[in-house]
């Protein structure tokens, strides 16, 4: 059985514990003072009376916590509340002598009115600290649900917001890697109608993955790999014998948590800058490793270089500003995204994001055989 005050619920046992307490402690208190045993009121007596004034107040505190809710000292109507409760304070306390009065009439051969004297004289400036020590609880109580609500609602609209953003910047993803695949088909239209076909067979189920699987933010790094390898076969299918991929995934990896569609626009940048516009063969390497509490992911291309700085060049382009924006959205500082120059030639597009497993409960598609799980060499 539960007592409501206000807005709190409390266990009817633990509520009358707390009341008792009170009262025993007034008792001994009392005790002390009137300097027992040598006092000719037995203890048993001062017990029963403090019990009969805080039982009152605990039957009584309900409707201070309600009148407490109904006139608070806040805001624009503080001066209106604070009035309101010095009224309230002093019929309250009148009807706790009152009732404490009535009480004692069982007990005491003395009638009601002379109880009722002896309450007001020797408890009604207790009562109304009473009074007011029940209504700081319940406008303390009130302050501090009220600051976890705007907590909890201004995280909420964060959230939405980070959702909102994460949101837009894969409807801009999408369209630019769907809009350049399709350009390459229609590229290889003219040069091999074979290949082509294999093209859009490859691109079809690459679509259907992302209707059917891919709608979270965050999937395990093996699907990510499913979906880089579609993407790869188109790839190798344009480019035919000058396009090379080797994957290195640590087998521990496979299950950690990344953003979806987080590999499709860095492969896509090392393609365009590298064997997109030079002549030769060009080696796309993927590397997947833990390092600590952090998952390292390189996407390496052997036939690129940086014509600046890394720093100055790490930004340029739809999907390495996407790659940024969604890392710093789901992550924050704990993400980083980074362009190295590789020795004697070559680009590695480094990614780091805190290594956490997906839930279990997640499906996950089987590890396509073209991806070589692995170790890096060193």
């Amino acid at each position: 059985m539960y007592i409501r005050l206000g807005s709190t619920r409390i266990r009817l046992s633990r509520y009358l514990a707390l009341w008792t307490a009170v009262a025993v402690v007034f008792a001994l208190q009392t005790s002390i003072n009137a300097g027992l045993p040598n006092s000719q009121q037995p203890l048993w007596d001062l017990l029963r009376w403090s019990l009969i004034q805080w039982y009152t107040w605990a039957a009584l505190a309900p409707t201070v916590f309600r009148l407490a809710e109904r006139f608070p000292v806040r805001g624009s109507g503080r001066l209106h509340g604070l009035g309101t409760q010095g009224v309230a304070s002093v019929c309250m306390t009148f009807i706790a002598m009152a009732v404490g009065a009535m009480v004692s009439t069982l007990f005491e051969p003395s009638g009601f009115f002379e109880q009722l004297g002896y309450f007001l004289e020797q408890h009604f400036a207790i009562g109304l600290l009473t009074y007011w020590t029940l209504f700081a609880i319940q406008q303390a109580i009130h302050f501090h649900a009220e600051k976890a609500r705007r907590e909890l609602e201004a995280s909420q609209l964060a959230t939405e917001l980070a959702q909102s953003r994460l949101l837009s910047l894969k409807s801009q993803l999408q369209p630019h890697f769907l809009f350049n695949t399709l350009h390459a088909i229609i590229t290889l239209l003219d040069e091999d109608k074979v290949s082509a076909e294999d093209m859009l067979l490859r691109l079809s189920e690459l679509l259907r993955a992302f209707l059917e699987d891919y709608d979270g933010q965050e999937i395990r790094l093996r699907q990510e790999l499913d979906l880089i390898e579609l993407y790869l076969g188109i790839q190798r299918t344009r480019f035919k014998d000058r396009l090379t991929t080797r994957t290195y995934i640590a087998p521990d990896t496979l299950d950690c948590a990344v953003p979806s569609l987080i590999l499709q626009p860095l492969v896509e940048n090392a393609l365009r800058h590298g064997i997109g516009q030079r002549v030769g063969s060009d080696t796309l390497e993927i590397e997947a490793r833990r390092d600590g509490d952090t998952l390292c992911i390189e996407v390496r291309n052997r036939n690129s270089t940086l014509s600046a700085e890394p720093t100055a060049s790490a930004g340029h382009g739809i999907g390495m500003n996407n790659t940024r924006l969604r890392l710093k959205e789901l992550y924050g500082d704990a993400a980083d995204v980074r362009l190295d120059m590789l020795w004697p030639e070559g680009v590695a597009c480094r990614i780091r994001v805190p290594f956490r497993d997906l839930d279990s409960a997640d499906e996950a598609p089987e590890f396509i055989p073209g991806t070589t799980p692995g170790i890096a060499p060193a």
